[in-house]
């Protein structure tokens, strides 16, 4: 690929579980916390920046164009202008892919790309027949008409709507992602122990890497109050006020998913969440709900050779491919097919693969579809599949599993976490592939310079 895209370097802030540690902080300042401390690690003047591009799915209502929130916050100068991409799980490979494509338009040669997520701060929704009775209490005049609306409400009226599960649901199948999952797993054979095997393993090999992992990572200060818990909507109570408490950190270090204690038993202990009577999918073998950003400084490699800057590496090629949103999971399959035929690129090119573990299900159908002649047949239109993905090569430091999984964020954090371990390695080239809601998925080609 010609005016190929330079990764010079990135910087992410904790991945911490909803609820915990980054909740007290939206979207928008997580975006800036990830985005200063790419700045000052790069030493970039930010008026050299063409533009910021971001992704985010759940976008704040009270940060529009979150992107642009976050660079003028962060100091990008106001001439920079700024764009929020959305493609479900895959909007920070999005980012990078679209710096690639403005590259190649001449468009811009610098550019700040990345992702934002916070799932702690999703709202709770009021239905729509409860929001009409707000609307015409907010139009009422007189006492009378005020009494006779607030009379019509009903304790009905103020059970939500919690909008991360509607997020997670598709409305074109039907099924919330979980469900989807249990269909891979039914359809592919993936017992609950193979899940379980998958999950532990993404939790052993994420402690293990806690020290490389914290290379990519700046601290984050929330400025909260050491004690408390996190209620529904997002906000802490002090510890007289909790039922339960735990410590809070006021300064985020380090991913807090990532369990050194987890063991397979306690995994086997997990009810099934999505199909209760006969399902295999549970919370310990699935992503994480996440709080994270992701920051990538990104430009042509003429650029980064003027500046002095010794890239981490380029993307030498993606694709992404629609599915059947019900088997959403075996996006990444579509996508590598459709990568391998414009890049040229197959799976025996790949030093190292990183997957996001949506799902231990998902991941392991990925696994067996990618070495099954017959779903290359049918699904693929080719006469032979894509090929092994082998363990030693596949999420060496762990996954969302164990990791989380901040949707708007991951892409980007795989990038730039098998980026660095190909440097550590002193390998060439890695996957990254990912499945989508809605049924897509993308394969991004990356390679160590």
């Amino acid at each position: 690929m010609k005016d190929r895209l330079a990764i010079v370097d990135g910087v992410r802030t904790p991945f911490c579980k909803a609820g915990t540690d980054l909740a007290s902080l939206g979207a928008d300042e997580l975006g800036r916390v990830a985005v200063n401390a790419l700045l000052t690690r790069t030493g970039l003047d930010p008026a050299l920046v063409d533009e910021v591009i971001l992704g985010c799915v759940a976008q704040p209502v009270d940060a529009a164009n979150v992107a642009r929130v976050v660079a003028l916050r962060a100091g990008i100068p106001e001439p920079v202008p700024a764009i929020t991409v959305q493609r479900n799980c895959a909007s920070g490979c999005e980012a990078v892919t679209l710096a690639q494509e403005k590259l190649r338009a001449g468009r811009g040669s610098i550019f700040i790309v990345g992702g934002t997520e916070s799932m702690s701060n999703i709202p709770l929704l009021f239905k729509r027949s409860t929001a009409e009775k707000f609307n015409r209490l907010s139009r009422a005049k007189r006492l009378g008409q005020r009494i006779q609306v607030f009379s019509s409400f009903r304790p009905s009226d103020f059970q939500p709507r919690v909008g991360l599960l509607l997020g997670l649901t598709d409305p074109v199948c039907g099924l919330n992602m979980g469900e989807t999952a249990e269909v891979l797993a039914r359809e592919f054979g993936i017992s609950r122990a193979d899940q379980d095997a998958f999950a532990l393993q993404s939790h052993q090999r994420a402690v293990a890497a806690r020290d490389k992992l914290a290379e990519e990572i700046c601290p984050v200060f929330n400025g909260q109050s050491v004690e408390g818990r996190v209620t529904g909507n997002g906000r802490r109570e002090p510890a007289s006020a909790a039922s339960s408490t735990r410590r809070l950190s006021p300064v985020a270090l380090q991913d807090n998913g990532p369990r050194e204690n987890q063991s397979a038993e306690a995994l086997a202990k997990l009810k099934p969440v999505f199909d209760r009577k006969t399902g295999t999918v549970t919370a310990g073998n699935s992503s994480q709900v996440t709080d994270g950003a992701v920051a990538l400084l990104v430009m042509s490699e003429q650029r980064a050779a003027q500046l002095g800057f010794t890239p981490l590496g380029v993307l030498a090629g993606y694709a992404y491919a629609g599915c059947d949103p019900s088997r959403m999971g075996l996006g990444p399959v579509f996508a590598i097919a459709r990568a391998e035929a414009q890049t040229g690129f197959s799976l025996a090119n790949a030093d190292l693969i990183e997957l996001n573990e949506a799902f231990a299900a998902q991941s392991l159908a990925v696994l067996k579809a990618a070495q099954s002649d017959q779903f290359a047949r049918k699904f693929l239109g080719r006469d032979r599949p894509l090929g092994e993905i082998p363990q030693d090569k596949l999420n060496v430091n762990g996954g969302a599993i164990a990791l989380g999984h901040p949707v708007g964020s991951t892409g980007a954090r795989l990038v730039l976490t098998c980026l660095k371990e190909l440097h550590r390695r002193k390998a060439k080239r890695a996957l990254v592939t990912l499945c989508v809601g809605g049924g897509q998925g993308a394969a991004l080609w990356v390679e160590r310079l």
